[in-house]
């Protein structure tokens, strides 16, 4: 019987009779495990050194957009066919590849344990193997990335610091754990910090009128205008006149997202100190809250010189995306 074949088999099966009346999560499976973004690739080792590996690794391990310094998507374990099995079967992703069928790919939810994302990916040679890679790339990102971002809030869900100050005065509840604290707060400005070793990790909420950035020119153009205002008023440095702003030689990266079921514009790109070296990534959400006439703004940024940055900025893009805005 085929591999893929064979695989959706034993998936339905491992589904079939395992599932209780009050749960759609089936009793027999172990609670998965791994590192946040780190994918188990199976593949062969002849084809993970060739063209197939090439494509994976250009599509899952691609640059992070908006961070000074190339850092992948995804990090990747590669692994044959034959190691993938027992205690490691409970990766939460992995990406099958399997050659000698007809060109397919499908996702797999918690085929091995919970929570977990299979993707299986097959094809007759290839480069059919290749074009199911890119053709169906975008798909598999989002919804790897999402299912790392629902484990990274699950994880902070443990210890949550106490948001009433934000739910008072911004009407926005927000899930961060309790190794942040206030670091500035005011009736309309929160200002959240964490220490991390050679740096810190910051949180900013606030609210501005729709107008401010729905105005006559580029959105773009408006939120980096809006962003230098609030650097000028709040993030300065230790010396007078030098406080956060917009980085100048280089554009944000602009997208179109939702946040609470909410329309909102996705920033990212970086931060600099104005007149001092000082500079990170940074990741801001505008959304739009038309019934009070006002977009909500939360931003993430992070000053860590030196260091790898990526996962600090996944951990504050899952605390902005838990945002409730009533």
């Amino acid at each position: 019987m085929k591999n893929f074949v064979f695989l959706s088999l034993c998936i339905s099966l491992l589904f079939t009779g395992c599932q209780d009346s009050d749960s759609k999560t089936p009793i027999l499976l172990a609670t998965s495990s791994g590192n946040i973004n780190n994918i188990s690739v199976v593949i062969d080792n002849e084809m993970w050194e060739g063209s197939i590996g090439e494509a994976l690794r250009k599509s899952l391990a691609a640059p992070v957009d908006g961070l000074p310094q190339e850092e992948p998507i995804f990090s990747l374990n590669q692994m044959p066919p034959e190691a993938f099995s027992g205690f490691v079967r409970k990766n939460r992703l992995f990406v099958k590849i399997e050659k000698g069928e007809a060109g397919r790919f499908k996702i797999f939810n918690d085929p091995f344990a919970h929570p977990q994302i299979g993707v299986v990916i097959t094809g007759q040679d290839s480069n059919e193997i290749i074009e199911q890679i890119n053709k169906n790339s975008e798909e598999i990102i989002e919804t790897l990335r999402n299912t790392e971002i629902k484990e990274k809030q699950r994880r902070i869900n443990k210890s949550l610091k106490e948001d009433e100050k934000l739910k008072n005065n911004l009407g926005v509840s927000l899930k961060f754990p309790t190794a942040y604290r206030y670091a500035l707060e005011n009736e309309e400005f929160f200002w959240l910090r964490k220490d991390i070793p050679k740096g810190n990790m910051e949180i900013l909420v606030y609210a501005v009128p729709l107008n401010q950035i729905d105005g006559d020119t580029s959105v773009i153009a408006n939120i980096i205008k809006m962003r230098d205002s609030i650097g000028k008023a709040y993030i300065h440095g230790a010396l007078e006149g030098r406080y956060m702003i917009t980085e100048e030689a280089y554009a944000p990266y602009l997208f179109n997202t939702e946040v609470d079921g909410k329309f909102a514009y996705e920033t990212k790109g970086t931060w600099e100190m104005k007149s001092a070296f000082m500079a990170g990534p940074f990741i801001n959400y505008a959304v739009k809250d038309s019934v009070n006439n006002r977009y909500i703004i939360l931003e993430g940024f992070t000053f860590a010189p030196a260091t790898a940055k990526r996962d600090n900025m996944f951990e504050l893009e899952a605390i902005l995306k838990s945002a409730k805005i009533d």
